[in-house]
């Protein structure tokens, strides 16, 4: 079966045409809206998975697209606006460029569907929570999946920690291939300092700027999402940037990053009851030798140690240390993975 994979974001469109033994058959890198001509070019199809940020609490695993579908999908937009509207923008092309094959859904949510309610529900008023979907649905799912899928290949062991650091960050806490618990909550900003992201903040201090500084919605919304992060604390997204800077802002930059990663894989940690690897993937995760380096040097109680000359020289997938892998992200192949499982049993 040859499975296109379609991973739609708010500014770009990744194409990937993977084969019956996932090989990579096509791959086109797209601005949004140029999908439907591209398509006339990249071969023959037997199915399209589509990444979906958000599945609510409906959606648990991956679904073939009908009618029905695409109007839940749309309902769910809500939860997810900078997320959502592009992948069901890239939905609907592909479906108009692609109609005779059948179009599945694959959530980043739905990964995180096995945690507990200990771990999934905020401490709200229980009128809030029974008439809003007010719980932690947790993101980057399929990233987690197939890195806890690979890790495990490669001998990781029953409790890993998988990080997910590139623009947005999140870390996921696996237990024989099953999230436990995730960074990310209601929605992608919590947990960790991202790109842009400010990750967790106290809401007090969110009120205190609407309530006695009269800062609008639209203000907080956007300096919270595109104005924070290593942006907000060094002037920079990049984390190459911050790396080759020697200033006091870069300096402190890194420091705050590494610091609340730090913390966040302990608390991961905690809730597996110990660890047996952490598993570095994303942009920042494969190919920071400098942060994966700050980031371990600070968990040595854990049992994690880097091997220098392996963290430094990384490459291909495998072990950088003592309980530490590196995982590159394929996001395809996981999507191609569930897409052949839901054709299945469907």
């Amino acid at each position: 079966m040859h499975v296109l994979v379609v991973n739609a974001g708010s500014s770009s469109l990744k194409v990937r045409l993977l084969g019956p033994d996932d090989a990579l058959v096509a791959q086109l890198d797209l601005a949004p809206g140029g999908l439907g001509e591209a398509l006339d070019e990249i071969g023959a199809v037997d199915a399209v998975g589509h990444r979906v940020v958000h599945g609510g609490e409906r959606f648990r695993e991956a679904v073939v697209v009908d009618a029905a579908v695409t109007a839940e999908l749309e309902a769910l937009t809500e939860l997810a606006p900078l997320h959502q509207p592009g992948s069901l923008a890239g939905l609907a092309a592909a479906r108009e460029a692609l109609p005779e094959v059948p179009h599945v859904a694959c959530f980043d949510t739905a990964f995180h569907a096995t945690l507990s309610p200990a771990a999934y529900t905020y401490a709200l008023p229980a009128q809030w929570r029974e008439r809003f979907p007010l719980r932690r649905y947790g993101f980057h799912g399929l990233s987690h999946a197939y890195a806890a899928r690979r890790a495990d290949a490669l001998g990781a062991g029953a409790r890993v920690v998988t990080c997910h650091i590139g623009a947005g960050a999140s870390l996921a806490a696996v237990r024989d291939g099953r999230s436990v618990d995730t960074t990310m909550g209601f929605t992608p900003l919590e947990g960790l300092v991202m790109a842009t992201r400010s990750g967790s903040v106290d809401p007090g201090l969110v009120l205190w700027l609407a309530q006695r500084q009269g800062m609008g919605l639209d203000e907080l919304s956007e300096g919270l999402e595109r104005g924070s992060g290593l942006l907000g604390l060094a002037g920079t997204a990049d984390m190459r940037e911050v790396l080759a800077r020697d200033d006091d802002d870069a300096r402190l930059a890194f420091d705050v990053y590494v610091h609340r990663l730090r913390a966040a894989i302990a608390g991961m940690t905690a809730a597996l009851g110990g660890l047996d690897a952490l598993v570095f993937t994303g942009g920042v995760g494969e190919r920071s030798a400098a942060v994966r380096a700050a980031v371990v040097d600070g968990l040595g109680y854990l049992g994690v140690a880097l091997d220098p000359a392996r963290n430094e020289g990384a490459g291909e997938d495998g072990e950088l240390g003592t309980g530490v892998l590196l995982v590159h992200a394929r996001e395809d192949l996981e999507i191609a993975r569930q897409v052949r499982a839901a054709l299945t049993t469907s």
